[in-house]
């Protein structure tokens, strides 16, 4: 396993991230893995034996279920605290009240409280807000969530599913009053969803913050179980919750580029299509679930595959999606540039390919 420094800090987080929307399975979450305490505890020490400290969770999952059996778990295989580093989300609806679900002060301090009892643990590393919140200005988010990073309880602070504007003013609005600011996004980033390469990877870089990929197997249809000529039926998660959304003939051609590429490298499909986000710019943890320890072993295993120059172009080509405006305007404008004498790549805005 390899370790990336989280953002611009000393934490260094594994670049496989155990993801845990698998656990516990209630409600409108059951579409995603239903795993219990048993079957937690086994994802969990296999995860931590094979080297992932970083575990991610969120309030909403299972209605705090997962939050649940993630702390368990972590008490009865006697894991370290010190050699975890846990991430947990707020923002979500947590219950019928018109104050359980947002990010105002009352919220956040709320939401934090409820995590901690059922993480069973006294703070946690990385607290990120859930999605952007239209009723709270960004001013009381960032205020807030300020507050529970002195209280001790919260040691940094993350977002995810925000513009990249949103990013930016969250963290000039942070860095105008000395409060702490954003030192990650977790963001929808596959080889089938390159949209995140638009404005937030060029801000990331400019940033020095830290890309945490969730989905990158699009949801499961990357996984290799998947082809033209064997589509999403039955039991499939794809036909009861289809998430994230997919051009499917598009990611079936990605599909059988990287099936090739996968023959040569005697790996799965899935292991291909992470290797692949793994190689990205400004990307430090890749967020992964399973609902079997097979399922993630094979998928830990990714960090081994190196990708050839060759073969990094043939998938960047055939996923490769028209730059909307004003990507594309920025990328022409630049052409005169970049062809300047002793011109340093360092100094270039231009979106990343």
């Amino acid at each position: 396993m390899n370790y990336k420094s989280l953002g611009n800090t000393g934490v260094l987080v594994s670049e496989i991230c155990l993801g845990t929307m698998t656990f516990g399975g209630s409600g409108y979450w059951k579409a995603m893995g239903e795993l219990q305490q048993n079957a937690v505890n086994d994802i969990v020490r296999t995860a931590f034996d094979n080297g992932i400290n970083f575990i991610d969770t969120a309030n909403v999952y299972s209605f705090g279920e997962s939050e649940r059996l993630v702390g368990q778990s972590i008490k009865s295989l006697g894991l370290s605290r010190d050699e975890l580093v846990i991430a947990t989300k707020v923002r979500g609806r947590m219950g019928e009240g018109k104050n359980q679900v947002g990010l105002g002060r009352l919220q956040i301090m709320q939401q934090l409280e409820g995590s901690l009892k059922r993480l069973q643990v006294d703070h946690v590393d990385l607290y990120q807000i859930h999605g952007f919140d239209p009723v709270t200005p960004l001013e009381e988010t960032m205020r807030g969530l300020e507050d529970v990073v002195r209280s001790g309880k919260v040691r940094y602070i993350g977002c995810s599913n925000l513009a990249a504007w949103q990013v930016m003013k969250a963290n000039g609005i942070a860095d105008k009053h000395g409060w702490s600011k954003f030192i990650s996004t977790q963001n929808y980033y596959s080889i089938a969803g390159r949209d995140l390469e638009n404005e937030i990877v060029p801000m990331v870089l400019d940033q020095q913050m830290a890309i945490l990929p969730w989905s990158p197997l699009a949801g499961g249809f990357l996984s290799g179980k998947y082809t033209r000529d064997n589509k999403p039926e039955g039991d499939s998660r794809r036909l009861g919750f289809d998430f994230p959304p997919v051009n499917q003939e598009r990611a079936y051609d990605i599909i059988d580029a990287m099936k090739p590429i996968a023959d040569a490298h005697g790996v799965s499909v899935a292991r291909i299509a992470l290797a692949w986000v793994l190689a990205k710019p400004g990307v430090t943890s890749v967020i992964i679930g399973a609902k079997n320890t097979d399922q993630l072993l094979d998928n830990i295993k990714a960090v081994d595959v190196s990708l050839t120059t060759e073969q990094l172009e043939q998938l960047n080509e055939i996923s490769a999606t028209p730059a909307p405006y004003p990507q594309w305007m920025i990328q022409r404008q630049s052409g005169d540039r970049l062809g300047v004498a002793n011109f340093s790549p360092n100094q270039s805005t231009v979106v990343p390919k």
